[in-house]
């Protein structure tokens, strides 16, 4: 069984995670600031080096002001 960190569902997910923090024009370290994170963090995401567990995204589409769906289509 392959890891769902590395599926291309998953890339997809954390390019639209990217480009809806570019669509509302924040840095990595203004979200990080935000959600009380570290920049790495931010960054490890969008990387696909960190796994997001549904919490997480529920709390960047918040910030991102997009609805799950945005993000798992």
């Amino acid at each position: 069984m392959p890891k769902t960190i590395r599926t291309s569902e998953y890339k997809q997910v954390v390019e639209r995670l990217k480009q809806a923090r570019l669509d509302v024009g924040l840095t990595q370290k203004e979200v990080s600031d935000k959600i009380k994170k570290p920049q790495s963090y931010v960054s490890k995401v969008e990387a696909g080096e960190q796994r997001l567990d549904i919490l997480e995204l529920k709390l960047f589409a918040k910030l991102y002001s997009k609805s799950l769906d945005y993000f798992i289509k």
